[in-house]
């Protein structure tokens, strides 16, 4: 918990120095599309895990956070959870297990890759009419 909270506070930091819109508007920077996108594109940048970046954009419009700063919860089952939408009554023994939060940003998308490099896209296959568009431009 410590180490989400101490990098919630440098986060928000950095984007009022990087994007002075963004904090006088009061809004947290993992509320914010485009902030998101480029820390997701970034973390799953190998061409194999290509795919989580399209499946974080169907599954979240790029967003892990509300505007609010609550943590974003699906629209259908709230237990989805962040960025990568894993449902946390399926996951989140598992998730500890590995040291990982599934309501912290950088935890929930290495859980994704987990989930990726043990399931494959099965656990987003629900959302696959969106995102295996994205697979083919």
């Amino acid at each position: 918990m410590v180490r989400t909270k101490t990098w919630h506070v440098a986060t928000c930091l950095l984007v009022a120095v990087l994007f002075p819109s963004l904090a006088s508007a009061g809004m947290p920077p993992l509320a914010d599309a485009k902030f998101v996108e480029q820390k997701v594109r970034n973390f799953y940048k190998s061409d194999k895990e290509k795919v989580l970046v399209q499946i974080a954009r169907c599954e979240s419009t790029f967003r892990h956070l509300n505007e609010d700063g609550t943590v974003l919860q699906g629209e259908i089952n709230k237990l989805d959870t962040g960025v990568m939408q894993i449902n946390s009554k399926y996951h989140k023994e598992d998730a500890a297990r590995l040291h990982l939060d599934l309501n912290d940003f950088e935890d929930n998308m290495a859980y994704g890759r987990h989930l990726y490099q043990t399931q494959g896209t099965q656990p987003w296959a629900a959302s696959k009419a969106c995102w295996s568009k994205g697979q083919r431009g």
